[in-house]
Order: C-alpha cells, then structure tokens, then sequence
C-alpha cells in the first residue's frame, strides 16, 4: 500500500488532529529501527525526525514513548539481529523500519534485504505491533534496473503483508536545521500513516 506525498499538504496540525482519537488510549511505545536517516548522522542532535516526534507527543500531552534504536550504517542484517531483544525490552505497539539503503551501498544481494525486511516485519507482528516500512532508494549510478527492482521491493513487501509503505520520504532534503518544520510534518506523517484504520 503506497503513499505518495505533498509536503506542502501537510501540516503539524493538521496531522495531530488525524492521530488525536487514536493516541488518546493508554501509553504505547512506537519503535524505530533505521539507519542515519533515523540517527540523526549529519544534523544537529535533537534535530532530527524521531526525536521531534517525541518532542511533539511530549508538548501535546500525548501517551505515546518513542524508541529510536536506529544505529548510522545499519544494515537490513544488522536490524534482524537486533530486532528480537529490542522487542523483548520495549513490546512496542507500532514499529517503524527504515533500512536497507546501507546493504545497497554494499552491493548486498537483493533477495537477502528482502528476506531481512520479512523477518523483521513477522517479528513485529508476532508481538502484535502494527508496522510502517519505509522505503529507500539508491543513487542514479546503480542504474535504471537496478534502482527499479531495489524500489519494487518495498512495495512486493508491503502488499504481501498488507503492511504500510512510506515511499523514500527524504528525499531531496538536505541535513540542515533550515528543514526542521518539514522533519516536524515528516515525522507527523509517519505516525498518522501508522495510526490510520487499513
């Protein structure tokens, strides 16, 4: 299930008010597992997406913790492997994957990515926890073939499981704090997509 995106469309408010009935319940946690896009790798600390997110719930006085367990150069191998022990200690009700740009820069074989992806998303349902997949995409150089199958992949994994897919939503945005109220709407976005009835 994919999700095309018009930042201009989206506001803070806008999207606090598409979550607010969801997240009025009993405190929940909500996972990330990513790579530097989710570590905040390049920005100023506190600037990136997941910790304004959790900056947002707090002003808001919403029950929601967010987990960033995102490490800058994971890989899809790396989030599988860590996976289980961080749904043991935090028994999340939403995770977020955002991986598998590092295996491609690696030139990891893709059916390898793709069975990682699996195995964390049957993880995180075998807890109970709903998921975004969020896809990435690969520099032009890889070429056209290549960059179509590594895209086709997150939504093959997204509409076998009938799981949520956010297509590579930073892209074209630099790492600078000029861009925080686009990373404050982004990651808003993230949690209304994740809280939405399927």
């Amino acid at each position: 299930m994919g999700f095309a995106i018009n930042r201009r469309h989206f506001t803070l408010t806008a999207l606090m008010g598409a979550t607010g009935t969801a997240m009025a319940t009993s405190p929940k946690r909500l996972l990330v597992v990513g790579d530097s896009i989710s570590a905040e790798y390049g920005l100023t600390r506190g600037s990136g997406w997941v910790q304004l997110l959790q900056q947002k719930i707090q002003q808001e006085n919403r029950p929601w913790s967010v987990v960033n367990a995102s490490i800058s150069g994971d890989t899809t191998s790396g989030g599988r492997s860590r996976l289980p022990a961080l749904l043991k200690a935090h028994q999340p009700a939403l995770v977020v994957i955002e991986l598998g740009g590092n295996d491609a820069l690696r030139g990891l074989p893709l059916d390898m990515t793709a069975d990682n992806l699996q195995h964390m998303i049957d993880a995180a349902r075998q807890i109970g926890a709903q998921v975004l997949l969020v896809g990435m995409q690969v520099p032009p150089n890889y070429g056209p073939d290549y960059s179509r199958q590594f895209s086709q992949m997150y939504q093959r994994l997204a509409q076998k499981n009938k799981t949520r897919l956010l297509p590579f939503f930073f892209k074209g945005l630099a790492r600078s704090e000029e861009h925080t109220s686009e990373l404050q709407s982004l990651a808003y976005l993230v949690c209304r997509l994740l809280l939405e009835k399927k």
